[in-house]
């Protein structure tokens, strides 16, 4: 079952623009928006994906002093690509 996640990272342009990490295995779509503060939203395949892809990204992030804060994980009714 797919999942959506958000994040209210907190973060600026230039924080970002360091840490995005490409296109891990199982993340289907990646969106980053937001003026000041960024928010992003991820379609991942599992959360068994997302948090495999947590395991690289949170030691990343915590190195660089930022908190994206608890992502908010829905289930996915449909998904269309």
């Amino acid at each position: 079952m797919a999942y959506v996640l958000h994040f209210d990272t907190h973060m600026g342009r230039t924080q970002y623009d360091t840490v995005i990490a490409g296109s891990p295995p199982g993340r289907t779509y990646h969106v980053c928006y937001g003026d000041e503060f960024l928010s992003v939203t991820d379609v991942w395949d599992s959360m068994e994906q997302f948090q495999a892809f947590g395991q690289t990204l949170l030691p990343i992030l915590t190195e660089l002093g930022i908190d994206p804060g608890p992502p908010s994980p829905l289930p996915a009714h449909n998904v269309i690509a």
